[in-house]
């Protein structure tokens, strides 16, 4: 009996000295924040998903639209190693269509106006207001198209590497053609042009190794940043080619006589006006740019072509980060008209 008695009086005090189990507090709407790396998914047109992610922590918030159109947000990865290390709160939006976004068949949403309103369903969702806007060729067009009907959301907005107006960006294409191609190089591409024989391997090494390693990017292309192989690899063709066309160099979609010159006086936020001096837009065109904006500052990457984010890095992230610091800080000056 006592040998009984005193196991389970042990039995008791082991009982006894077992750590309780942690209390874990029940789901409310207000703690239940479900780690996602920074990605969202916001609803847009009423029944599709575009993709965002945000990346860094910060006062300054930035918005990126990628170009294209039919592009993605991944070729805007190198903002990543500049903005959030220096405070900045960096949003990467795959607009519909592209990347990780919904892609539709319905063909008529290929449009500027369907696009502005998107970009403004997404600042709602992401709870964006006085925030900063950075578009990027094809997102520069979007961008100022957006803040010609939402600007008062906007406390700053830079237009990198693009043009005020379509027809400009064509005729300059032909000055880089002539400068670019040989004679013989020049009657080649004609000849396969009037053909329309754009998936041809020999259309193909004109394009890439003559004109884009001249004005898109101007690494070699064996070097490109993966990123923008990426970019490349993922690109939506439909829409590229519904609102630019079969290239760079044919605009035959349904932007092609799009036309915002007269409307840049409109903008009255302070406005970066970001490019390179071998760029596929025209310098001349982006210098007349900044200066019909009312409160810009105008930076042409010496170095840099289209995608001076890349072949003239520095200076690009120089520039951008200076301007976004100073906005913010209320210390920014506009060049002189």
């Amino acid at each position: 009996m006592k040998l009984k008695f005193l196991l389970v009086a042990v039995a008791t005090l082991l009982a006894c000295k077992q750590p309780e189990k942690p209390v874990i507090p029940a789901r409310t709407s207000k703690t239940d924040t479900i780690k996602t790396g920074g990605n969202k998914l916001i609803s847009v047109d009423g029944k599709y998903k575009v993709w965002t992610k945000k990346v860094g922590d910060g006062k300054i918030k930035v918005l990126l639209l990628h170009g294209g159109p039919g592009f993605s947000h991944d070729y805007m990865e190198c903002f990543e190693d500049f903005l959030p290390k220096q405070g900045m709160e960096i949003y990467y939006y795959d607009q519909l269509g592209c990347g990780n976004s919904d892609v539709p068949a319905d063909t008529s949403l290929w449009n500027i106006p369907r696009y502005v309103e998107e970009v403004e369903q997404v600042r709602k969702g992401l709870g964006l207001d006085n925030f900063y806007i950075l578009g990027h060729s094809w997102g520069g067009l979007l961008a100022m198209e957006y803040l010609d009907k939402y600007q008062s959301h906007v406390k700053g907005a830079v237009f990198s590497n693009m043009t005020a107006g379509i027809k400009d960006f064509t005729d300059y294409s032909e000055t880089l053609k002539s400068k670019l191609f040989t004679a013989k190089d020049k009657a080649l591409y004609d000849s396969l042009d009037r053909r329309k024989a754009y998936s041809s391997p020999l259309y193909t090494d004109l394009l890439m190794n003559k004109l884009y390693s001249q004005v898109i990017c101007r690494i070699p292309i064996a070097q490109w940043p993966e990123p923008l192989l990426r970019g490349f690899k993922k690109v939506n063709t439909t829409v590229y080619m519904q609102m630019q066309g079969v290239d760079e160099f044919h605009v035959t979609g349904n932007f092609k006589n799009w036309d915002f010159w007269s409307r840049l006086p409109n903008i009255k936020i302070p406005v970066l006006v970001l490019g390179g001096q071998y760029d596929e837009m025209n310098p001349a065109s982006m210098k007349k740019e900044g200066r019909l904006l009312p409160d810009s500052r105008t930076y042409l990457c010496p170095e840099g072509s289209h995608m001076a984010m890349y072949d003239d890095q520095e200076r690009y992230f120089n520039a951008l980060t200076s301007f976004l610091k100073e906005v913010d800080a209320g210390t920014f000056k506009a060049d002189q008209k």
